[in-house]
């Protein structure tokens, strides 16, 4: 299975570069990385089984590089993988007060 993401600054309207990323199902962590200066990490884990997956994104500490306030310590998006063999691609805009998501292609 992969999984990908893009991270984009919501507020300043560019990809948001050096984000910690991690992948979980259940209690394991699968993988993890950072986020590129295009805002993107790809994610990938050779044996995994359907079922809720999750990605935490260290927005916290992203934010506070770069003085910042921010409510969001970080940010934990929730998914169901029902084919994993499928790609997933998991988008974040974000910003200090919000944030929003959706399935990407």
């Amino acid at each position: 299975m992969s999984v990908s993401t893009h991270v984009l600054d919501a507020v300043a309207g560019r990809p948001a570069a050096g984000v910690a990323v991690r992948l979980f199902a259940g209690d394991d962590l699968l993988a993890e990385g950072v986020t590129d200066d295009d805002g993107r990490c790809r994610l990938t884990e050779e044996a995994t089984a359907a079922g809720p997956h999750r990605l935490v994104f260290g927005t916290g500490a992203w934010f506070e590089a770069r003085g910042t306030a921010a409510f969001w310590p970080e940010v934990t998006l929730t998914f169901a993988v029902a084919e994993p063999a499928a790609h997933h691609h998991v988008p974040l805009l974000l910003s200090p007060f919000a944030y929003s998501t959706y399935r990407g292609s």
